[in-house]
């Protein structure tokens, strides 16, 4: 399987959906529509709904069409540019690029980049609940997945680790609140994105389990390899400042275990990942391609 080519044809099919269910930028109100569609459209991978397509694909087949996974995928996304609007605040990380262009607020001011942040997070909930995107998929199954998204974006998930991520900053916190951090801040949203799309596509109880033990271990090495970058990157790979985690006194895998002792970890959890998929065929390819990826990309 040709990994570049997989997630160059997905990210097109999600930027393309993407483009069709968003408010049109001269639609009122402008400024907000604008705002959305400028971070919305401003890149990135796509990792989130890549893995939802592609955790559908483990369960039902590579040709499958699955009710409804597109609405489901692309929420994801939507979710996660809203967190990394409000990331960049000057009350959050205060940053001034993302993605290698000016950060929403400073683009369209810290208002609408509010604004546009709570906008993208309900209109995710508004394509999960809409039967003219979501239709086909079996209302309990549906259901579950709607929690699944809320609890991953919430309290108990990627909000409550962006609070915890806060509050350490400057101070001499232990491993097991960075841990916490890691595992809320950037790993629940990964690994709901594999089970949601599991569960779009019907999988059964053993399935969905390995295939949680993978997005567990993924979102992990996720974070890890983006504290390595944090510190070997450059802005022009990454798109945004380097070192900054430094700067902000944030407690880092690196910081606890050296870069190199994290490349290795990093490394265990992909191999932990791959091994959690054994119990699918060729279909689960692209997941362990993703896996092997996530700690060997360069942004």
């Amino acid at each position: 399987m040709d990994l570049k080519t997989y997630l160059k044809q997905k990210k097109s099919a999600i930027d393309a959906y993407l483009d069709g269910v968003l408010p049109p930028a001269d639609a009122m109100p402008e400024s907000l529509h604008r705002s959305i569609r400028y971070s919305v459209e401003a890149g990135g991978k796509r990792v989130r709904p890549v893995l939802a397509i592609a955790a559908a694909e483990a369960v039902a087949g590579t040709d499958a069409n699955v009710p409804g996974l597109m609405a489901v995928a692309s929420s994801l996304e939507l979710i996660h540019t809203y967190s990394l609007i409000h990331d960049d605040l000057p009350a959050m990380d205060d940053d001034d690029f993302r993605r290698g262009k000016p950060t929403n607020h400073k683009v369209f001011g810290e208002s609408v980049a509010i604004l546009a942040g709570d906008a993208l997070l309900t209109y995710a909930f508004d394509l999960l609940s809409n039967p003219e995107h979501i239709g086909g998929v079996k209302p309990k199954a549906l259901v579950s997945i709607i929690r699944e998204v809320a609890v991953a974006s919430g309290n108990m998930g990627m909000v409550g680790g962006q609070v915890v991520d806060i509050e350490s900053e400057g101070k001499d916190v232990d491993f097991v609140t960075l841990q916490y951090i890691h595992a809320h801040k950037t790993g629940a949203l990964i690994r709901a994105s594999v089970r949601v799309g599991a569960m779009a596509a019907g999988a059964s109880p053993r399935q969905l389990k390995a295939l949680t033990r993978y997005g567990v271990d993924i979102g992990l090495a996720f974070q890890i390899a983006d504290d390595i970058l944090d510190i070997e990157g450059t802005q022009e790979e990454i798109g945004k400042d380097v070192g900054s985690d430094i700067a902000r006194g944030k407690k880092t895998y690196p910081a606890f275990m050296g870069l190199e002792e994290s490349k290795l970890r990093a490394a265990e959890l992909v191999d932990s990942a791959v091994d959690a998929l054994s119990i699918f065929g060729p279909s689960a390819d692209p997941l362990r391609g993703i896996a092997k990826y996530i700690v060997s990309r360069k942004n």
